[in-house]
């Protein structure tokens, strides 16, 4: 990489992650992109560009679907109307607000806050990782280590990990839609399936996991074939429907816990699991 484009790359990653700081430090008001734009001393269309190139979606779907995601989180948490949660989230009226709301959830905000138990982090904050020596800017979707303290009370036990079958397959196939359904119905399925003290998050792009608290296999393997029962089914989206099936292992957690050792796990299990498509354990 020229010092020219080594340059004009560490520029737009700043200009990304003060746009990202800009978007959640206001996810409460009426988050206006030309109000972002301004933070970053970049134009209006330059900023969309670089937030698509990094995030392979665009800024006005990240700041709904963020919006929405702490709405629920809301709405789970704590004693408040529909309404309330809408002015909350600078939505105006109770009606825009549950037509966007079913959109990302798939159920409207009254039946959610009745329903919906487990984790509300569907759409969790971007984290962006510079890696200079690779001139690498990564967009993680999720960080683990938020969870930290509470997955070393939880030694000996297992954590379930989930990924959807193809499903960039079907975003390039059936479109970003189709692909966020399937991604709703899996959280949907993982999340029906865990019991009342489980948590149960998005990781990130396919990737979901359900913290058990069970060190008993076979409580763990009957929480999995729950979710994996459900394999084939389809939703619906606007262009039709679209069949939706996951991938399960099992990993537990150690008395010395380590996150490297946690996330290598992980992915050490997937890949198992994607492999002779059964329930792993590691």
């Amino acid at each position: 990489m020229t010092a020219e484009s080594k340059e004009s790359f560490e520029h737009g990653f700043t200009t990304f992650v003060t746009a990202l700081d800009y978007i959640e430090s206001h996810l409460c008001e009426d988050i206006s992109q030309e109000d972002i734009a301004a933070a970053c001393f970049v134009s209006l269309s330059s900023l969309q560009k670089m937030w698509r190139y990094c995030t392979h979606f665009s800024l006005k779907d990240y700041i709904s679907k963020r919006k929405l995601t702490l709405a629920g989180r809301l709405l789970q948490s704590e004693e408040v109307s529909v309404l309330d949660a809408a002015m909350r989230f600078g939505y105006n009226s109770h009606e825009v607000f549950t037509r966007a709301f079913k959109k990302v959830w798939g159920i409207s905000p009254s039946k959610f806050k009745k329903q919906w138990k487990g984790d509300c982090g569907l759409y969790p904050p971007l984290n962006p990782e510079y890696i200079e020596r690779n001139d690498l800017m990564r967009v993680k979707k999720y960080d683990i280590s938020e969870f930290y303290d509470y997955l070393r009370t939880q030694t000996g036990t297992f954590v379930l990990c989930f990924d959807i079958q193809n499903l960039m397959v079907i975003n390039h196939d059936l479109g970003s839609e189709a692909g966020d359904k399937a991604i709703l119905e899996a959280f949907r399925r993982i999340n029906e399936a865990a019991e009342d003290n489980m948590i149960c998050l998005r990781l990130g792009g396919d990737e979901f996991a359900m913290i058990t608290e069970s060190s008993d296999p076979d409580v763990v393997t009957v929480l999995a074939e729950k979710v994996l029962s459900q394999n084939g089914a389809e939703v619906p989206y606007s262009g039709g429907k679209v069949s939706v099936s996951v991938r399960c292992g099992a990993i537990r957690i150690g008395e010395h816990l380590k996150y490297s050792v946690l996330c290598n796990d992980f992915n050490a299990v997937m890949e198992k699991a994607r492999t002779t498509g059964k329930i792993e354990f590691i």
